[in-house]
Protein backbone atom coordinates (compact mmCIF):
# COMPACT_ATOMS: atom_id res chain seq x y z
CA UNK A 1 0.00 0.00 0.00
CA UNK A 2 1.21 3.27 -0.92
CA UNK A 3 1.89 5.82 1.73
CA UNK A 4 -0.18 8.84 2.03
CA UNK A 5 1.75 12.05 2.69
CA UNK A 6 -1.06 13.61 4.85
CA UNK A 7 1.00 16.95 5.54
CA UNK A 8 1.03 16.87 9.18
CA UNK A 9 4.86 17.34 9.43
CA UNK A 10 4.51 21.12 7.67
CA UNK A 11 1.93 23.36 10.12
CA UNK A 12 -1.34 24.60 8.55
CA UNK A 13 -0.70 27.54 6.62
CA UNK A 14 -2.51 30.73 8.01
CA UNK A 15 -3.47 32.31 4.44
CA UNK A 16 -5.58 31.08 1.53
CA UNK A 17 -3.16 29.62 -1.18
CA UNK A 18 -3.10 29.62 -4.66
CA UNK A 19 -5.01 26.71 -5.82
CA UNK A 20 -5.66 24.45 -8.80
CA UNK A 21 -8.24 22.48 -9.04
CA UNK A 22 -7.80 18.47 -9.43
CA UNK A 23 -7.86 17.32 -13.04
CA UNK A 24 -5.84 14.46 -13.13
CA UNK A 25 -5.80 10.91 -11.66
CA UNK A 26 -1.91 11.36 -11.05
CA UNK A 27 -0.92 12.26 -6.99
CA UNK A 28 -1.06 15.93 -6.04
CA UNK A 29 -0.30 18.37 -3.19
CA UNK A 30 -3.41 20.40 -2.43
CA UNK A 31 -5.10 22.04 0.87
CA UNK A 32 -8.17 20.52 2.39
CA UNK A 33 -10.36 22.96 0.24
CA UNK A 34 -8.74 22.04 -3.08
CA UNK A 35 -9.25 18.25 -2.20
CA UNK A 36 -12.96 18.88 -1.17
CA UNK A 37 -13.12 21.20 -4.56
CA UNK A 38 -11.50 18.18 -6.83
CA UNK A 39 -14.03 15.80 -4.94
CA UNK A 40 -17.34 17.89 -5.61
CA UNK A 41 -15.78 18.35 -9.49
CA UNK A 42 -15.29 14.49 -10.01
CA UNK A 43 -18.56 13.81 -8.90
CA UNK A 44 -20.61 15.88 -10.62
CA UNK A 45 -18.54 14.45 -13.44
CA UNK A 46 -19.31 10.99 -12.82
CA UNK A 47 -22.80 11.18 -11.82
CA UNK A 48 -25.89 13.81 -13.75
CA UNK A 49 -27.80 13.20 -10.43
CA UNK A 50 -25.41 15.27 -8.53
CA UNK A 51 -26.29 18.64 -7.56
CA UNK A 52 -24.01 21.15 -5.43
CA UNK A 53 -26.21 24.10 -3.60
CA UNK A 54 -26.03 26.31 -0.38
CA UNK A 55 -26.01 30.16 0.14
CA UNK A 56 -22.77 31.82 -1.89
CA UNK A 57 -21.65 28.71 -3.31
CA UNK A 58 -22.48 29.42 -6.71
CA UNK A 59 -20.85 32.53 -8.26
CA UNK A 60 -19.01 33.47 -5.08
CA UNK A 61 -18.14 29.61 -4.99
CA UNK A 62 -18.35 29.34 -1.44
CA UNK A 63 -16.62 31.42 1.77
CA UNK A 64 -14.33 29.30 1.77
CA UNK A 65 -14.17 28.90 -1.79
CA UNK A 66 -14.46 25.12 -1.61
CA UNK A 67 -17.00 25.13 -4.57
CA UNK A 68 -15.00 27.63 -6.53
CA UNK A 69 -15.19 27.46 -10.45
CA UNK A 70 -17.93 24.96 -10.37
CA UNK A 71 -20.79 26.79 -10.86
CA UNK A 72 -18.96 28.41 -13.92
CA UNK A 73 -17.63 24.75 -15.12
CA UNK A 74 -21.38 23.07 -14.31
CA UNK A 75 -23.91 25.72 -14.76
CA UNK A 76 -26.71 26.61 -12.69
CA UNK A 77 -28.59 23.89 -13.34
CA UNK A 78 -25.96 21.78 -11.60
CA UNK A 79 -24.25 24.29 -8.79
CA UNK A 80 -26.61 27.43 -7.33
CA UNK A 81 -27.02 29.74 -4.86
CA UNK A 82 -29.88 29.09 -2.33
CA UNK A 83 -31.71 31.69 -0.34
CA UNK A 84 -30.74 32.02 3.01
CA UNK A 85 -32.85 29.56 4.56
CA UNK A 86 -30.90 26.58 5.76
CA UNK A 87 -34.50 24.67 6.79
CA UNK A 88 -35.13 25.25 3.37
CA UNK A 89 -31.89 24.10 2.08
CA UNK A 90 -31.99 20.42 3.86
CA UNK A 91 -35.63 20.36 3.01
CA UNK A 92 -35.52 20.70 -0.56
CA UNK A 93 -32.94 18.33 -0.51
CA UNK A 94 -34.46 15.43 1.05
CA UNK A 95 -37.44 16.44 -1.69
CA UNK A 96 -34.99 15.29 -4.42
CA UNK A 97 -32.83 12.64 -2.86
CA UNK A 98 -36.24 10.61 -2.70
CA UNK A 99 -36.59 11.68 -6.51
CA UNK A 100 -33.98 10.20 -7.44
CA UNK A 101 -31.04 12.95 -7.04
CA UNK A 102 -27.92 13.27 -5.05
CA UNK A 103 -27.86 16.77 -3.46
CA UNK A 104 -24.92 17.98 -2.02
CA UNK A 105 -25.54 20.98 0.35
CA UNK A 106 -23.54 23.16 2.55
CA UNK A 107 -24.61 25.08 5.98
CA UNK A 108 -22.19 28.01 5.78
CA UNK A 109 -21.07 27.95 9.11
CA UNK A 110 -21.57 25.30 11.30
CA UNK A 111 -24.86 27.25 13.62
CA UNK A 112 -25.97 27.99 10.83
CA UNK A 113 -27.25 24.94 9.94
CA UNK A 114 -29.12 24.81 13.41
CA UNK A 115 -32.58 25.92 11.66
CA UNK A 116 -32.27 22.58 9.86
CA UNK A 117 -31.81 20.45 12.65
CA UNK A 118 -35.84 20.20 12.40
CA UNK A 119 -35.31 18.48 8.84
CA UNK A 120 -32.80 16.39 9.59
CA UNK A 121 -33.45 14.73 12.91
CA UNK A 122 -37.47 14.27 11.95
CA UNK A 123 -36.97 13.32 8.64
CA UNK A 124 -32.92 12.84 6.77
CA UNK A 125 -32.56 10.13 9.45
CA UNK A 126 -35.51 8.64 9.79
CA UNK A 127 -36.62 7.95 6.30
CA UNK A 128 -34.75 4.71 5.17
CA UNK A 129 -36.66 3.50 9.04
CA UNK A 130 -39.65 4.81 8.77
CA UNK A 131 -40.25 3.48 5.01
CA UNK A 132 -38.89 0.13 6.17
CA UNK A 133 -35.93 0.54 3.54
CA UNK A 134 -38.38 1.68 0.70
CA UNK A 135 -36.77 4.98 0.33
CA UNK A 136 -33.58 6.15 0.66
CA UNK A 137 -31.75 9.72 0.50
CA UNK A 138 -28.68 9.85 -1.04
CA UNK A 139 -27.92 13.06 0.31
CA UNK A 140 -24.56 15.19 1.65
CA UNK A 141 -24.70 18.11 4.12
CA UNK A 142 -21.09 19.65 4.37
CA UNK A 143 -20.24 21.68 7.72
CA UNK A 144 -17.10 23.80 8.46
CA UNK A 145 -16.54 23.86 11.77
CA UNK A 146 -14.53 24.89 14.51
CA UNK A 147 -12.72 28.01 15.90
CA UNK A 148 -9.46 29.10 15.26
CA UNK A 149 -10.54 31.81 12.70
CA UNK A 150 -11.10 34.36 14.32
CA UNK A 151 -14.75 34.19 14.18
CA UNK A 152 -17.44 35.26 16.23
CA UNK A 153 -19.23 32.74 18.16
CA UNK A 154 -21.87 31.76 15.47
CA UNK A 155 -19.19 31.20 13.10
CA UNK A 156 -16.94 28.52 15.44
CA UNK A 157 -18.90 26.34 16.70
CA UNK A 158 -18.12 22.17 17.21
CA UNK A 159 -21.63 20.74 16.96
CA UNK A 160 -20.55 17.05 16.06
CA UNK A 161 -22.37 15.68 19.03
CA UNK A 162 -25.80 16.79 18.13
CA UNK A 163 -25.54 15.07 14.70
CA UNK A 164 -23.37 12.15 15.64
CA UNK A 165 -25.83 11.47 18.44
CA UNK A 166 -28.56 10.53 16.02
CA UNK A 167 -29.23 7.36 14.56
CA UNK A 168 -29.44 6.41 10.99
CA UNK A 169 -26.98 9.36 10.19
CA UNK A 170 -23.71 9.03 9.24
CA UNK A 171 -20.36 11.39 10.59
CA UNK A 172 -17.48 11.96 9.22
CA UNK A 173 -14.31 14.39 9.79
CA UNK A 174 -11.26 15.02 7.61
CA UNK A 175 -8.38 16.01 8.90
CA UNK A 176 -6.14 15.88 6.12
CA UNK A 177 -6.73 16.20 2.22
CA UNK A 178 -6.25 12.99 1.30
CA UNK A 179 -9.07 12.14 3.34
CA UNK A 180 -11.08 15.40 2.60
CA UNK A 181 -11.12 13.72 -1.44
CA UNK A 182 -12.34 10.55 -0.34
CA UNK A 183 -14.56 11.01 2.32
CA UNK A 184 -16.45 13.22 0.38
CA UNK A 185 -16.51 10.95 -2.44
CA UNK A 186 -17.85 7.97 -0.40
CA UNK A 187 -20.42 9.93 1.05
CA UNK A 188 -21.84 11.76 -2.24
CA UNK A 189 -21.98 8.20 -3.47
CA UNK A 190 -23.85 6.69 -0.48
CA UNK A 191 -26.89 5.65 -0.49
CA UNK A 192 -27.77 6.98 2.69
CA UNK A 193 -27.50 10.36 4.10
CA UNK A 194 -23.62 11.59 5.16
CA UNK A 195 -22.75 14.65 7.27
CA UNK A 196 -19.10 15.72 6.38
CA UNK A 197 -17.67 18.23 9.14
CA UNK A 198 -14.98 20.36 7.53
CA UNK A 199 -12.59 21.86 10.40
CA UNK A 200 -12.46 25.18 8.83
CA UNK A 201 -9.14 26.44 10.20
CA UNK A 202 -7.24 23.25 8.69
CA UNK A 203 -8.71 24.28 4.79
CA UNK A 204 -5.38 25.55 3.73
CA UNK A 205 -3.17 22.85 5.00
CA UNK A 206 -1.81 20.50 2.59
CA UNK A 207 -0.93 17.09 1.74
CA UNK A 208 -0.59 14.72 -0.79
CA UNK A 209 -3.84 13.42 -2.48
CA UNK A 210 -3.79 10.08 -4.68
CA UNK A 211 -7.30 9.92 -6.04
CA UNK A 212 -7.13 6.33 -7.03
CA UNK A 213 -6.27 4.96 -3.90
CA UNK A 214 -8.34 5.74 -0.80
CA UNK A 215 -6.16 3.94 1.88
CA UNK A 216 -7.86 2.98 5.09
CA UNK A 217 -11.49 2.55 4.99
CA UNK A 218 -13.51 5.98 5.07
CA UNK A 219 -15.26 4.55 8.61
CA UNK A 220 -11.94 3.10 10.24
CA UNK A 221 -9.94 5.46 12.76
CA UNK A 222 -5.90 5.93 11.90
CA UNK A 223 -3.34 5.45 13.59
CA UNK A 224 -1.52 8.32 12.72
CA UNK A 225 1.90 7.88 15.81
CA UNK A 226 2.32 4.93 17.23
CA UNK A 227 3.43 5.10 20.83
CA UNK A 228 3.84 3.00 24.61
CA UNK A 229 2.55 5.19 27.50
CA UNK A 230 -0.47 6.87 26.01
CA UNK A 231 -2.91 7.16 23.08
CA UNK A 232 -4.65 10.79 22.37
CA UNK A 233 -7.66 10.18 20.46
CA UNK A 234 -8.89 13.01 18.14
CA UNK A 235 -10.26 14.16 15.12
CA UNK A 236 -10.52 17.44 12.29
CA UNK A 237 -8.87 20.17 13.77
CA UNK A 238 -7.46 18.38 16.99
CA UNK A 239 -5.47 15.67 15.35
CA UNK A 240 -2.49 18.53 14.85
CA UNK A 241 -2.70 19.47 18.60
CA UNK A 242 -2.72 15.68 19.26
CA UNK A 243 0.39 15.20 17.22
CA UNK A 244 2.17 18.40 18.23
CA UNK A 245 1.65 17.16 21.90
CA UNK A 246 3.14 13.74 21.39
CA UNK A 247 6.41 15.25 19.82
CA UNK A 248 6.23 17.74 23.14
CA UNK A 249 6.21 15.00 25.08
CA UNK A 250 8.44 12.97 23.45
CA UNK A 251 10.98 15.40 24.96
CA UNK A 252 10.16 14.79 27.87
CA UNK A 253 10.53 11.17 27.41
CA UNK A 254 6.32 10.37 27.22
CA UNK A 255 5.60 7.77 24.20
CA UNK A 256 2.28 8.89 22.75
CA UNK A 257 0.28 7.34 20.41
CA UNK A 258 -2.43 9.20 18.08
CA UNK A 259 -5.33 8.17 16.09
CA UNK A 260 -7.32 9.97 13.76
CA UNK A 261 -11.25 8.60 14.30
CA UNK A 262 -11.77 9.92 11.02
CA UNK A 263 -15.27 8.75 11.47
CA UNK A 264 -17.47 9.93 14.63
CA UNK A 265 -20.61 7.74 13.67
CA UNK A 266 -20.06 4.77 13.25
CA UNK A 267 -16.89 4.58 15.41
CA UNK A 268 -13.99 2.10 15.17
CA UNK A 269 -14.11 0.69 18.42
CA UNK A 270 -11.63 -2.22 17.05
CA UNK A 271 -8.88 0.17 16.03
CA UNK A 272 -9.30 2.26 19.42
CA UNK A 273 -9.31 -0.85 21.74
CA UNK A 274 -6.01 -1.86 20.83
CA UNK A 275 -4.62 1.06 21.43
CA UNK A 276 -6.05 1.52 24.29
CA UNK A 277 -4.96 -1.83 25.72
CA UNK A 278 -1.72 -1.44 24.29
CA UNK A 279 -0.94 1.86 26.26
CA UNK A 280 -3.39 1.32 28.84
CA UNK A 281 -4.42 5.28 29.76
CA UNK A 282 -6.10 7.40 26.88
CA UNK A 283 -7.45 11.01 26.37
CA UNK A 284 -10.03 12.73 23.95
CA UNK A 285 -9.62 15.81 22.27
CA UNK A 286 -11.85 18.16 20.84
CA UNK A 287 -13.04 21.85 20.81
CA UNK A 288 -16.68 21.51 21.85
CA UNK A 289 -17.69 22.24 25.10
CA UNK A 290 -17.03 19.10 27.64
CA UNK A 291 -20.68 18.53 29.52
CA UNK A 292 -22.16 15.95 26.90
CA UNK A 293 -19.95 16.28 24.71
CA UNK A 294 -18.87 13.62 21.95
CA UNK A 295 -15.79 13.06 24.45
CA UNK A 296 -18.06 11.66 26.68
CA UNK A 297 -18.92 9.00 24.95
CA UNK A 298 -15.98 7.95 23.45
CA UNK A 299 -14.78 7.98 27.50
CA UNK A 300 -17.82 5.60 28.07
CA UNK A 301 -17.16 3.51 24.95
CA UNK A 302 -13.31 2.77 25.67
CA UNK A 303 -14.24 2.36 29.35
CA UNK A 304 -16.81 0.29 29.14
CA UNK A 305 -14.84 -2.40 26.86
CA UNK A 306 -11.27 -1.71 27.82
CA UNK A 307 -11.83 -1.24 31.57
CA UNK A 308 -9.70 -4.04 32.91
CA UNK A 309 -6.85 -3.11 30.70
CA UNK A 310 -7.09 1.04 31.87
CA UNK A 311 -3.97 1.79 34.92
CA UNK A 312 -6.27 5.64 34.88
CA UNK A 313 -9.75 6.91 33.85
CA UNK A 314 -9.85 8.23 30.15
CA UNK A 315 -9.44 12.14 29.88
CA UNK A 316 -11.39 14.70 27.86
CA UNK A 317 -9.21 17.59 26.87
CA UNK A 318 -11.87 19.99 25.53
CA UNK A 319 -13.03 23.44 24.97
CA UNK A 320 -14.87 25.09 27.99
CA UNK A 321 -18.86 24.77 29.29
CA UNK A 322 -19.42 28.36 27.91
CA UNK A 323 -20.77 29.49 24.56
CA UNK A 324 -17.60 30.39 21.86
CA UNK A 325 -15.95 33.07 23.10
CA UNK A 326 -14.66 36.36 21.07
CA UNK A 327 -12.28 36.26 18.68
CA UNK A 328 -9.58 37.94 20.76
CA UNK A 329 -9.86 35.39 23.81
CA UNK A 330 -10.69 31.96 21.56
CA UNK A 331 -6.55 30.84 21.98
CA UNK A 332 -7.54 30.54 25.93
CA UNK A 333 -10.57 28.54 24.79
CA UNK A 334 -9.49 25.93 22.41
CA UNK A 335 -7.41 22.77 23.31
CA UNK A 336 -3.72 22.92 22.67
CA UNK A 337 -0.80 20.66 23.29
CA UNK A 338 0.24 22.22 26.18
CA UNK A 339 -3.38 21.87 27.85
CA UNK A 340 -3.62 17.93 26.67
CA UNK A 341 -0.01 17.51 28.79
CA UNK A 342 -0.87 19.59 31.62
CA UNK A 343 -4.14 17.04 31.48
CA UNK A 344 -1.90 14.13 31.10
CA UNK A 345 -0.06 15.28 34.12
CA UNK A 346 -2.78 14.97 36.24
CA UNK A 347 -2.74 11.16 36.36
CA UNK A 348 -0.49 9.35 38.73
CA UNK A 349 2.07 7.45 36.50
Amino acid sequence: MTMIDTGYETAAAAEPEERDVPTASAPETLSIAAALTGALDDALAADDRVVVYGEDVGPLGGVFRVTDGLAAKWGPQRVWDSPLAESGIVGTAIGMAMAGMRPVVEMQFDAFSYPALEQVFSHVAKMRNRTRGRVELPLVIRIPYGGGIGGVEHHSDSSEAYWAHTPGLTVLTPSNAHDAYHQLRHAIDSQDPVIVFEPKRRYWTRGEVRRDEPGTDWNRARVLREGDDVVLLSYGPTVEVALRAAELGAEEGLSVEVIDLRSLSPFDDETVSASVRKCSRAAVIHEAAQFGGYGAEVAARVMQRNFHWLDAPVLRVTGFDIPYPSPKLEEFYLPTAERVLAALDTWEW
